[in-house]
């Protein structure tokens, strides 16, 4: 059986995430989906929220299992027994980003662990977690971009923060 880990903040999932996870799911006997507790980044659902909205998510997909984790993605990765690691990408440069990510891991846990970039699918190209949360802060329709669940638990979000919330930067 190979085990693939997806790790990340999924700050909210969204589409591109989804589509990542469901394609990695046809390649590999089981995808962890493994939502990073404590990033450098600013959070707008807690660790316990992002885990639910991917958990809900994923309620159809057997071979999709959600779970937090924190520590390095790589001691995680072994932990759990995955022998892939597995990334998305967009544009050129997260290709240079998960270029290094692969060698540090490399260089953390031999080949023990190795790294599979899949290319996004065109549609969602342009998704990030960072242009969910700002379109949804200024009340934008973000309906395309992810599942209803998760366009509810933002609006919801949204309305609780206030007007305050949004950062001057969104402004105009």
């Amino acid at each position: 059986m190979v085990r693939a880990l997806f790790p990340g903040t999924f700050d909210p999932i969204h589409y591109g995430h989804m589509d990542i996870a469901n394609r990695a799911s046809k390649l590999f006997d089981e995808v962890v989906m493994a939502v990073y507790d404590k990033p450098l980044k600013n959070l707008l659902f807690s660790p316990e929220q992002r885990i639910s909205l991917a958990q809900e998510s994923f309620s159809d997909t057997p071979k999709i299992k959600v779970t937090g984790y924190s520590g390095l993605t790589i001691e995680f990765a072994q932990k759990i027994q995955a022998q892939v690691i597995v990334r998305g990408l967009r544009v050129f440069s997260d290709f240079e980003f998960e270029f290094r990510m692969a060698l540090a891991n490399q260089r953390l846990a031999g080949e023990a662990v190795e790294t599979v970039a899949l290319i996004t699918a065109e549609q969602h190209t342009f998704l990030s977690s960072s242009t969910v949360r700002e379109i949804a802060m200024l009340n934008g329709d973000v309906s395309s971009m992810v599942p209803p669940h998760v366009e509810y638990a933002l609006k919801a979000k949204v309305a609780q923060m206030g007007e305050q919330s949004v950062p001057n930067a969104l402004r105009d």
